[in-house]
């Protein structure tokens, strides 16, 4: 069955269960989604580079900004990297910086109030020509007369960047009225027989439907469903965790099977044959991928809010727990390779700055790379529900270091706005650290961290970088700025509530 899609010439959603719960702490999160590039499917070797100027540039997604005085409509911010990073309009040259709405020009659709254009992004090369392309979520898409179907747009990247040659959109085959087609996305190399990144999007219905690139436009070629927990999904991240060439999907969120109370991941392993489950594993809040111990296996990091699951072992850890699956033969916890059970952190742990208290929502949101040029792949860990002091709510994010025996608790990291040399300060509601994205955006092989605060300035939002250096993430030499920096209208926008992993 081929979907509806559309091409024309021209220039991460959040579970019901995982909202409900960080919406509780006014916290709302976003889904991250891994990209993948042609001929790689370890984390390593996935960038966001639309321009192919060797430079990974960064994609946020702003699904509650205001477009044409339309509410809710949505659009995305681009930052292309260079040999100084990224900037803004006013500290880069022209052309550096892209706000993109369905009111671009060549961009499928009208902007309309509460498409929540953004509330997914990723990234990778579906049409196979050497750039990676943007993929674009907007679950609140209405087709006609069905409320709420949702569509996906892709922005294809080139040699000028984004939206210069061509755009496409592409709907479920079927729209279904509160689908939210788009809620979640995610790009990379599934199987053979392809030269071109395959797209997976997620919704509420049918769950996850596969798209590759066909005869000049994306085409639905398969759909597979999970025999595991039934899902209400959020995150998605992808990583070759069994090395056999194909990259791997995981889709976390939380379960109606257990009222809602634990997070769980599905595991679908990539192969000639495309997509097949697996397993489900215990984690599913935040999620994502790397080699953290360079054993050449990718590594999943998933965050679990509650500590109610005596899977985790850590009933102590109230403010939420990052499990770690090492991968091997078997992929993540798989019956070869290094372990069978993922390996829990929390602020209790050795080494781990900060105590585990109800609400820091630890591991909302997660991104794994390598920080300090050592070859090792390190974790950072959103915490946007971290009281600092007596400051309710106002965020905090921390780095674990990678390591030949895997994540550890020596030498790790945390910052918030208080922090000495971290711009603006530490106040009640910030959700410092509900986004969090380590990225080499300079090329000097070392990731900065993007850390957003979706609730700064009464909800404008806003988002830091903090330098990278060969002893981790500096506070000095950080910078932080707003939608309006590049571009875009601030009001009520939650900048930040949705970047590209």
């Amino acid at each position: 069955m081929t979907s509806n899609t559309r091409r024309t010439a021209g220039s991460a959603a959040v579970a019901a269960a995982s909202f409900l719960l960080l919406a509780s702490a006014g916290i709302l999160a976003a889904p991250a989604a891994f990209a993948g590039v042609p001929g790689g499917t370890t984390a390593a070797d996935r960038n966001s580079d639309f321009n192919g100027d060797g430079y990974t540039d960064l994609l946020t997604g702003v699904p509650e900004g205001t477009v044409d005085g339309k509410e809710g409509a949505g659009y995305v911010t681009v930052q292309y990297g260079a040999p100084n990073g990224i900037g803004t309009d006013a500290t880069v040259p022209k052309g550096r910086v892209q706000v993109v709405s369905q009111s671009t020009q060549g961009v499928p659709g009208t902007s309309e109030a509460w498409d929540d254009f953004g509330q997914a992004v990723a990234t990778g090369d579906l049409d196979g020509d050497g750039y990676d392309d943007a993929v674009i979520g907007a679950p609140g898409e209405d087709e006609g007369t069905v409320a709420d179907a949702g569509r996906v747009t892709v922005l294809y990247g080139s040699a000028k960047g984004l939206g210069a040659e061509q755009n496409a959109s592409v709907t479920a085959a079927k729209p279904a009225a509160g689908a939210r087609f788009g809620l979640s996305l995610a790009a990379a190399r599934f199987t053979g027989d392809i030269d071109s990144d395959q797209l997976v999007v997620v919704d509420q219905n049918v769950g996850l439907t596969v798209f590759t690139w066909h005869a000049g436009v994306l085409r639905q070629v398969g759909a597979p469903h999970s025999t595991g927990h039934r899902l209400q999904p959020g995150y998605v991240t992808t990583g070759d965790y069994d090395r056999n060439g194909f990259a791997d999907l995981v889709v976390s969120g939380y379960s109606p099977d257990d009222d809602y109370t634990k997070g769980w991941s599905a595991y679908y392993a990539g192969g000639p044959d495309g997509l097949a489950y697996r397993r489900d594993l215990h984690g599913g809040l935040g999620s994502a991928s790397g080699d953290i111990d360079r054993d050449g296996y990718d590594d999943l990091v998933v965050g679990q809010l509650s500590a109610a699951d005596e899977a985790t072992g850590d009933a102590d850890a109230p403010g939420g727990l990052v499990g770690v699956y090492y991968g091997g033969d078997g992929g993540p916890a798989g019956t070869q390779g290094p372990g069978t059970a993922p390996q829990w952190w929390s602020q209790n742990s050795p080494g781990v700055p900060g105590t585990a208290e109800d609400g820091d929502a630890w591991g909302a949101d997660l991104s794994v790379a390598d920080v300090n040029g050592d070859g090792y792949a390190d974790v950072a860990v959103g915490a946007p529900g971290e009281d600092i002091g007596t400051v309710a709510d106002a965020g905090a994010v921390w780095l674990l270091p990678g390591s030949r025996t895997g994540l550890t608790g020596s030498h790790a990291q945390s910052f918030d706005q208080n922090t000495p040399g971290v711009p603006g300060t530490a106040e009640a509601d910030d959700a410092w650290g509900a986004q969090v994205r380590l990225a080499d955006t300079d090329g000097d092989g070392r990731a900065e961290l993007v850390a957003a605060a979706p609730g700064e300035n009464a909800g404008d939002g806003a988002v830091w970088l903090l330098p990278a250096s060969g002893g981790g993430l500096l506070a000095d030499g950080s910078w932080s700025y707003g939608a309006a920096a590049l571009g875009g209208t601030a009001h009520g926008a939650r900048f930040g509530a949705v970047i590209d992993e």
